[in-house]
């Protein structure tokens, strides 16, 4: 792996905390089962910035210490930061927003069910109901909004320029 440069970790800065406000001042249900994290967006981020990755788990650690699920700052950060590990090792933008809805669903959909009662009888329908309700919400963040998100960072020019250009050899989807 690369050293970081100065504007790696600048970038890595800046994204979290657009993360961590994303999550903790949008009037929306940020924490539950049901919930719509607009910030999850980002995640799609590593496809083309793999320096995004850090700063994606340290805002979501932020945003995450205000949850009120105690798993959640760290089981949650880590699924963030798996999805995004994920993500930045795809070759196709298509399947970007495939990890963070994956991991999420799985990780804070058991979290939110363990967390609620326990892990008895009733655990594996409450996983399962939850694990479905943080994916919608994924989707709709990451499989949407993020895909919206490359789109317009690929058709900027000056987005463009930040593309390492080894991580734009490697990708298909898009046309130079």
């Amino acid at each position: 792996m690369k050293k970081m440069t100065v504007r790696d970790l600048t970038i890595s800065a800046v994204l979290a905390g657009v993360y961590a406000a994303l999550t903790l001042f949008l009037p929306m249900p940020q924490y539950a089962g049901i919930q719509l994290r607009v910030a999850e967006a980002l995640c799609v981020l590593p496809f083309f910035y793999p320096v995004a990755t850090p700063g994606l788990f340290v805002g979501c650690v932020i945003a995450n210490l205000f949850s009120p699920f105690v798993l959640d700052v760290v089981f949650g950060s880590a699924a963030t930061l798996l999805a995004c590990l994920w993500t930045g090792r795809l070759r196709s933008r298509w399947l970007a927003p495939l990890p963070p809805v994956v991991c999420n669903a799985v990780v804070v959909g058991g979290e939110i069910a363990l967390a609620q009662g326990g892990f008895g009888a009733g655990f594996w329908a409450a996983f399962a109901f939850n694990a479905f309700n943080v994916g919608v919400g994924e989707l709709l963040a990451c499989g949407v909004l993020g895909s919206v998100l490359l789109s317009a960072l690929y058709r900027r020019e000056a987005c463009r320029g930040l593309i390492p250009t080894e991580r734009l050899e490697k990708i298909r989807g898009f046309s130079a």
